[in-house]
């Protein structure tokens, strides 16, 4: 009877013997953290039944998830404005609140699930004033 060597054993165990285990703990130590970051977010966006950011086009009303890179308050001569930029692992979408200057728990690092329809603005994908659902906070 062979025996696996006790490395492989050992690796077996920690991924509770499921086959490609060893593959991804070899790609989570060799990989970057953006990278990991993406992957684990892109995952989110299957869990929660949205549509990739890189997939969606002006005009669809879509749902969105991932975390808020940044937030700006961009005071307009017109109408104030609070942006935010949602990275879902595969692509950014900017959600545009309209005459708001903050909202609470709209911060870098939250992660929310947004819809709206989209739209392009600086060859950007914009959705304005989106129904938002915040994440849990870590």
């Amino acid at each position: 009877m062979a025996s696996e060597p006790p490395d492989a054993a050992a690796a077996s165990r920690r991924d509770g013997g499921r086959p490609g285990g060893l593959r991804r703990m070899l790609r989570r130590l060799t990989a970057s953290e953006a990278e990991i970051e993406a992957e684990e977010l892109q995952r989110d966006v299957e869990r929660h039944g949205c549509q990739p950011a890189r997939q969606v086009e002006r005009g669809q009303l879509v749902s969105v998830t991932g975390r808020l890179r940044t937030v700006v308050y961009t005071p307009r001569t017109t109408v104030p404005t609070l942006e935010a930029d949602l990275y879902d692992g595969s692509d950014v979408v900017t959600l545009v609140w309209l005459g708001r200057r903050q909202i609470a728990g709209i911060e870098p690092g939250r992660a929310l699930t947004a819809r709206g329809r989209v739209a392009i603005r600086d060859d950007r994908k914009v959705i304005y004033n989106p129904y938002y659902e915040l994440e849990a906070a870590p």
